[in-house]
């Protein structure tokens, strides 16, 4: 069968658009960016507190830009990292330095804090006094019962000149470093997350704004002294496992969460003057 010089000249141009037409979808598929589906979820876990309502700003915002992002929410302050060391979650964001250094102590963690957030004051409140004079012999006080946070609380009643520790010490003192105790003072420890709840039960409580919030037990702004927010050893860090240092998803949410006004509203609504950016 005898086919036309111009038959085959259509033929061939036909295959030579359809191979050039097919290699260029293949080129455009490769060089496409990938899509919000094609990058995994990033699981960011929060102890409770206020803190998550800026957190799920910010998860909006990435939302928007391409990055799906989940808040997973413990209710302690120990299921955080262990969630991070078993690979449930990304990253998490809850614990000052200090706090770190002795979860990794006792815990065995391999962390790294890659980037500062928000510092939180903690304050002296109670619901039996207005001035640290009318504290009767043998009053109860509750500070937090983990190494650091406890030695913040003790650092704070030393400065409301209740009690006097060990020269030099820091926020690693304990109850042992207690030299003075001039009003025989009761000194229990709670879980921290606990402390707000006390107020009913203790003459005064080391607490935190947040949790007091939450419980609705005080005003978060009657404490009768904070500590202040200078000290960036206290400021919130995102922590993450050293393969995680440079995952471009924490990245691109941590610089949202710094940069965005929405963000910095939602802290100012949760927190007013309770708190500092350490960024």
């Amino acid at each position: 069968m005898r086919i036309s010089l111009n038959t085959a000249r259509r033929f061939f141009k036909a295959r030579t658009l359809t191979f050039f037409g097919a290699f260029g979808l293949a080129l455009a598929l490769i060089a496409a960016p990938a899509s919000a589906a094609d990058t995994p979820t990033l699981k960011i876990g929060i102890a409770t507190s206020p803190q998550i309502e800026a957190l799920k700003v910010a998860a909006r915002e990435a939302k928007q830009q391409g990055l799906d992002v989940k808040i997973i929410e413990f209710t302690d302050w120990n299921t955080p990292n262990a969630a991070l060391a078993n690979k449930d979650i990304d990253v998490n964001y809850f614990q000052h330095i200090p706090f770190l250094e002795n979860a990794k102590k006792q815990g065995g963690y391999n962390f790294v804090a890659i980037a500062p957030g928000t510092i939180m004051k903690i304050g002296l409140y109670s619901k039996k006094i207005k001035r640290f004079d009318e504290l009767k012999d043998g009053a109860t006080v509750a500070i937090a019962n983990d190494p650091v946070n406890g030695g913040r609380g003790l650092l704070l009643l030393q400065r409301a000149g209740l009690i006097k520790l060990t020269p030099g010490i820091d926020y690693r003192a304990t109850t042992l470093n207690i030299i003075d105790n001039p009003k025989h003072l009761k000194i229990v420890q709670l879980e921290a997350s606990q402390l707000a709840r006390s107020l009913d039960d203790v003459d005064l409580a080391q607490g935190y704004p947040s949790f007091i919030k939450l419980a609705g037990t005080t005003d978060p702004n009657s404490a009768l002294l904070f500590d202040g927010v200078e000290n960036k050893n206290y400021a919130i860090q995102w922590v993450v496992r050293p393969e995680s240092v440079n995952d471009p998803r924490i990245r691109k949410f941590i610089s949202i969460y710094q940069h965005s006004p929405a963000v910095r509203a939602a802290l100012d609504d949760a927190f007013g003057n309770l708190y500092a950016v350490a960024w």
